[in-house]
């Protein structure tokens, strides 16, 4: 039963100091037994190996901390284990820089990427970082395999196909000095319904009198050669073959040619796949329809040149194909005619490192189209990893030409890179976690479409070196009940405690709580922590700032006195619930500043004479005065203007008390000065005030300083010539305002004579236009009667007659 109860009490001191720690720092959040545990929570935290950095009621997993932290606990740096982690370069084989045009290089001897291998040591949650260059090599060998679709729509194609060889050999010269090229071809299936299963359409698929070659799956034409001449002679040699429905058995025939390096001759230099047809394609699940379920088991199955096994395994799934490819470095174009475009086109946003060119309907540009489709891809640098250990993570930056900078998914890649260009990659590696079997992991990163990798060992930081040096059955652990390691026990099986001083068969809880209460209360461990193994272990708070600690955890360090809602004023720290405060403060909360400069006032006296300083603040003992400095006095008169009139007639005998200066002003001891400069300046020990006062007849200005010295004798230091003003010279005034006005006078006559010039000239120019513009009417006034009046005689002009 006892020992029921002390792993029951064992269990929720675990599930309290979990609990409590949510918001806390990781470290302590962590709840770490041993140095290892602690390093492995993050690269902040580190434990303290010092023997008595714990104080009295402290766990165990409170040496495991931030390192900040457990140096300001008193932990010494040289105490702290926080390894760190490494990176080290094992092969650095420059990038090849071909300065001597004419030479030839073997594959192996050219060198595009660096460094080569890194040994990498991580620590959870440090990131271990690198640089990795890429430069682009100049008449880098090339191996193409060229593999058509043989399907009758294809028969105009194969003509064009048929002198292929030679020409892409002579293109490709300008590129490359050693290039290679292969030839392959598929139809589909050879089971219904793809084909037609008849004895005849298996001899001959074409339909009248087309003289076809029998249905096939996929064939291996011609390995990589170097001879133009026998590409040439073969592919002749080639007949058109037939099958039933449009799309063709293309995923297949692209993944025997990927795993089946053997038979293809691919060499480990630049592969590329050129995939010619004009129809759309099958893939994983379409084989159910010629009662084909075996999925593709991505093997090479090549007999005499032929794929055997189409009919007993299911096309590939377009994630087989990528990863095969990628596996074998090969980059993939895709000559298809423009009606199937949109189908490899998304097809190629699946597979990285391919590219999709338009075929003519004859497949007469298929030179054109490979040339364009190699610069594509060979222009773009794409890096990819091996799969990652579980807990690890990588993160890349691209620089690549103009200052590019990509981040994310595009820090993986540049594009437009031409050949002898360089650009670089920022890697950073790290692993959030230890791996279970803490053996090294390898890791490989290569860029696409090519043979050249960097390898990465990971090793990992799992223990703290301190561990190695344990001192195993230590008598430190209660004569040998544990090993002493890192500054703390790790107790032997069936033993518990901070010092490994219980065993769990032995162990009486009645007895035990008893060492826990404190003056024989009721409160076990004051309520701030749990009875284990007969000791206070106390409470950890949500603040990792905030700790018990004390036999009986009735200490702690956040419940002293506050000032300004800071513990203990921001000016102390707090220990068992009690203000230590820094030098110059006092007080409980530590709010009382034993500094007097607050309390100087304008002539360096401490509250001006007239007060006490008091927690760097003035109480002013005269009760006429008051301020901040006790120097502010509202009833007072001015110190300068109520000594002025016997200061006028000591040092000047003018003034209201000329007459009864002596009697009144026996007390002033008078010393004159030349000028302002020579006038005394307050200092802590002879405080003074300076004054500048007018004389009486109000002309003039005296300065002066006043002061009391040590035998209460008033001490003026008085300037012995007078500052008087000279009045305005009258007759320049008077003059310069008469000028002033005449000459304003004159402006405003010349401006209205202006005026009026413009005025008259506009008025004349107006009727001289209206005279213009006039018109006189020469007809008679319609309402004008002429004054004579006209008669005809009604005899005039006739003949007379004779009577």
């Amino acid at each position: 039963m006892a020992l029921k109860l002390l792993f029951i009490s064992t269990l929720l001191v675990i599930i309290h100091y979990g609990s409590s720690q949510q918001d806390g720092n990781e470290c302590i959040k962590a709840n770490a037994k041993s140095c290892g545990q602690c390093i492995q929570v993050g690269e902040k935290c580190g434990w303290c190996m010092d023997p008595d950095f714990l104080k009295q009621g402290e766990p165990t997993s409170a040496r495991c901390d931030e390192v900040e932290s457990l140096q300001k606990k008193g932990c010494l740096a040289t105490d702290i284990a926080n390894p760190r982690g490494s990176l080290t370069v094992d092969k650095d084989t420059p990038v090849t820089d071909r300065k001597d045009k004419t030479e030839k290089l073997k594959p192996e001897d050219i060198t595009q990427i660096q460094p080569q291998k890194l040994t990498l040591r991580l620590r959870s949650g440090e990131a271990q970082s690198f640089k990795l260059k890429f430069k682009r090599a100049e008449d880098y060998p090339i191996d193409l395999y060229y593999l058509m679709d043989l399907s009758y729509s294809m028969k105009d194609d194969l003509e064009n196909v048929k002198n292929l060889g030679t020409d892409l050999m002579r293109e490709m010269q300008e590129i490359t000095s050693d290039f290679r090229i292969g030839f392959g071809s598929f139809v589909e299936k050879t089971v219904m319904p793809y084909i037609s299963t008849t004895p005849a359409k298996l001899l001959n698929p074409c339909t009248g009198d087309q003289n076809c070659t029998s249905p096939f799956s996929y064939k291996n034409v011609l390995k990589l050669t170097s001879n133009g001449e026998q590409f040439n002679k073969l592919v002749s040699q080639q007949q058109i073959s037939g099958n039933l429905d449009s799309p063709e058995g293309g995923f297949d025939a692209i993944m025997q040619v990927a795993v089946c390096g053997e038979h293809i001759g691919w060499r480990n230099v630049t592969r590329l796949l050129v995939f010619s047809t004009d129809a759309g394609f099958h893939f994983a699940g379409d084989g159910k329809l010629g009662g084909i379920v075996l999925p593709n088991d991505g093997k090479c199955h090549l007999e005499n040149n032929m794929y055997t096994m189409s009919h007993y395994y299911d096309y590939p799934s377009i994630a087989h194909l990528v990863q095969k490819l990628s596996d074998n470095n090969i980059q993939t174009i895709f000559a298809v005619t423009q009606d199937f475009q949109s189908v490899y086109k998304e097809l190629k946003n699946l597979i990285p490192k391919s590219a999709v060119g338009t075929l003519s309907s004859n497949s007469s540009n298929v030179i054109k189209l490979i040339i364009d489709a190699y610069n594509s891809l060979s222009s773009e640098v794409i890096l990819e990893n091996s799969k990652l250990p579980e807990g690890v993570v990588m993160e890349y930056q691209a620089h690549c030409k103009n200052g590019v900078i990509g981040e994310g998914e595009n820090g993986r890649k540049c594009s437009n890179i031409s050949i002898g260009d360089e650009v670089s990659f920022s890697i950073s590696v790290k692993a959030t976690k230890c791996p279970e079997h803490g053996k090294p992991e390898v890791i490989k990163i290569k860029p696409l479409g090519f043979t050249e990798e960097v390898e990465l060992v990971l090793n990992f930081i799992c223990e703290c070196k301190c561990q190695a040096k344990g001192e195993p059955n230590s008598m430190r652990c209660n004569n040998g009940n544990g090993t002493f390691e890192c500054g703390a026990c790790s107790c032997n099986e069936g033993r518990i405690g901070r010092e490994c001083e219980c065993s769990t068969e032995e162990v009486n809880s009645d007895d035990l709580d008893a060492n826990c209460r404190r003056d024989n209360g009721t409160d076990i461990c004051s309520n701030n922590g749990d009875c284990i193994c007969g000791t206070c272990e106390c409470k950890k708070r949500d603040n990792p700032e905030e700790r018990y600690s004390g036999k009986f955890c009735e200490c702690d360090n956040f419940n002293c006195d506050r000032s300004g809602n800071k513990l203990c004023g921001g000016h102390g720290r707090c220990e068992c619930r009690v203000c230590i405060c820094d030098a110059n403060y006092t007080g409980s909360a530590c709010d009382c500043s034993l500094d007097t400069t607050t309390c100087l006032a304008k002539n360096k006296q401490i509250c001006n004479g007239r007060g006490n300083c008091e927690c760097g603040t003035c109480k002013c003992t005269d009760p006429k005065f008051q301020g901040p400095t006790c120097e502010l006095c509202p009833t007072c008169p001015s110190v300068c203007t109520e000594h002025k009139d016997c200061v006028e007639c000591l040092a000047f005998g003018t003034g209201l008390k000329k007459d009864t200066c002596k009697e009144e002003c026996s007390d002033f001891k008078i010393i004159k000065v030349s000028d302002q400069s020579k006038l005394p300046q307050p200092v802590q020990s002879f405080p003074l005030m300076h004054c500048k006062e007018r004389d009486a007849n109000n002309d003039c200005w005296f300065y002066y300083t006043y002061a009391v010295n040590n035998d209460t004798k008033k001490e003026v230091h008085v300037v012995e010539k007078l500052e008087c003003s000279t009045g305005p010279d009258i007759i320049p005034i008077v003059a310069g305002v008469v000028a002033g006005i005449v000459l304003i006078g004159l402006a405003l006559l010349l401006i209205w004579k202006l005026l009026m010039i413009i005025h008259d000239r506009r008025e004349f120019a107006k009727f001289e236009k209206e005279k213009m513009n006039a018109k006189w009417d020469t007809q008679e006034n319609p309402i004008y009667k002429s004054p004579v009046n006209k008669f005809q005689n009604p005899n005039y002009g006739r003949k007379a007659v004779p009577l």
